[in-house]
């Protein structure tokens, strides 16, 4: 008699400013590999559920559009939005410094609600567009600039809740094949 594999679920919700890369997030985790489909994504309204099968998991990863309307309504739905979720992941664009503040505000909001309702949830927080050559194309924004809003993100944190952060870009895979 053969054994059958369980297939397990996992709930992603993704979060973070407009235009800070959760849709191309999405697209890398659903393994696109064609640049021109990074170019130019439209805006998500309200959110987009993703549903993909990946070494035996079926993912349901929630694109919540970031537009501060947006933000009220998850906020407003907060309970209902998050419920069955394994894992959060909050997305800064760390080229953006301009609204650095705004994201905090959003994340800042965002813990206090996962506090206040006592949810034990995986927590991460991706420094996203952290592009190889990030620091030629801008010079502002430097590892002495990051790790400053690294320690402003660890501020936000009570120490009860768990989490991870990582510097994430699109451009990360490589790939060598021989002719």
């Amino acid at each position: 008699m053969q054994e059958k594999k369980l297939e397990t679920s996992k709930k992603i919700v993704l979060l973070g400013l407009d235009n800070s890369g959760k849709t191309s997030i999405v697209k890398c985790l659903k393994g696109v590999k064609n640049l021109a489909s990074f170019n130019a994504p439209k805006p998500t309204r309200g959110y987009k559920i993703n549903r993909f099968n990946m070494f035996g998991t079926n993912f349901s990863i929630w694109d919540f559009g970031g537009q501060d309307t947006y933000r009220d309504e998850l906020f407003v739905n907060f309970k209902e939005n998050i419920k069955k979720t394994d894992k959060i992941i909050f997305v800064i664009d760390i080229q953006d410094q301009e609204r650095y503040e705004i994201s905090l505000e959003f994340f800042t909001k965002l813990v206090s609600l996962i506090k206040k309702n006592q949810i034990l949830i995986e927590l991460s927080i991706f420094l996203h567009k952290y592009d190889p050559d990030l620091e030629s194309i801008n010079k502002e924004i430097n590892e002495e600039t990051i790790e400053k809003l690294i320690e402003k993100i660890n501020e936000k944190i009570p120490s009860d809740i768990p989490y991870k952060i990582f510097k994430t870009s699109i451009y990360t895979v490589f790939q060598k094949i021989s002719s």
